[in-house]
């Protein structure tokens, strides 16, 4: 399984409020291969920069790339995350089968 994380902080005078239309968005894409997506923003538990998260669980690389490159997933990442935030990482990791 890959698991993609994805964390993003906003422009100073962005509230937290505004990046949710585009998390809720993520969250309802449809896309093949994908067992799982939790999104959240920041509860602000400890001092740190980042202001929201994004998780996909894929069941393999070609599920994950698919997604990617995918026209509506692409849309919602110009049009309801860019104009908001600063700086956006990801990383994608391999998780092992449970024992």
């Amino acid at each position: 399984m890959i698991r993609n994380v994805v964390v993003g902080k906003l422009r100073e005078g962005v509230a937290l409020a505004e990046v949710q239309p585009g998390l809720d968005a993520v969250a309802a894409l449809e896309s093949a291969g994908r067992l799982a997506c939790r999104v959240g923003t920041d509860l602000r538990l400890r001092d740190q920069p980042w202001d929201f998260a994004i998780t996909n669980d894929w069941v393999d690389e070609a599920s994950y790339r698919t997604y990617d490159v995918d026209e509506e997933h692409n849309r919602i990442r110009r049009e309801l995350f860019a104009p908001l935030c600063e700086q956006i990482v990801r990383v994608q990791f391999e998780v092992p089968d449970s024992p």
